[in-house]
């Protein structure tokens, strides 16, 4: 499958239905918004992570700047949808990562789908079922790409039992008999 062909199922899927929505506030309209920030750095920094790429790791990480354009584009949509004016991207952003070489690429671009990954688990808690349903599967993809771009760079990957989700929402472990 091509690149391309990757990028219009993705459009698909997360494209909202046009029939009008309430319109967003409170919870649903942050973590809306922070969902939509956090791809517009995934989109910049996919950039500079192409530049330093080739072969299957350059193509994949056209695929994911591609798939990343898509899902920019349906968050605007679903913010225009509720009647809320999409944030605008940035003319630059500081990167986490310095960019000298494949590896640090693959680093920053794991870092990149690791910050996707908090953004989308926080939009999975919005009220709409539709929207609920594709930040989960947002943050599923993410989480996997992360762990792609690791190996890619070396690098060991997380060991998180819920990634996205601080240490503090997790609870204990219960005791045994307890």
């Amino acid at each position: 499958m091509s690149s391309s062909d990757i990028s219009s199922v993705a459009k698909k899927k997360a494209t909202p239905s046009t029939a009008a929505l309430p319109p967003a506030r409170g919870f649903t309209l942050e973590a809306l918004q922070s969902a939509l920030a956090t791809e517009h750095a995934a989109v910049y920094g996919y950039g500079v992570v192409g530049a330093r790429l080739t072969g299957g790791a350059h193509e994949a990480a056209r695929t994911y700047w591609n798939a990343h354009r898509d899902q920019r584009d349906a968050l605007m949509a679903h913010l225009t949808a509720r009647q809320a004016t999409p944030a605008a991207a940035a003319a630059a952003y500081k990167l986490p990562v310095r960019v000298a070489s494949s590896r640090s690429a693959a680093q920053l671009a794991a870092r990149l789908e690791d910050d996707l990954t908090v953004a989308y688990v926080g939009l999975a808690g919005a009220q709409d079922a539709q929207l609920r349903d594709q930040a989960a599967r947002a943050a599923q993809e993410a989480m996997a790409r992360a762990v792609r771009w690791r190996t890619t760079a070396g690098v060991p990957a997380s060991h998180a039992a819920f990634p996205g989700l601080p240490a503090s929402a997790l609870s204990p472990r219960p005791r045994p008999g307890g």
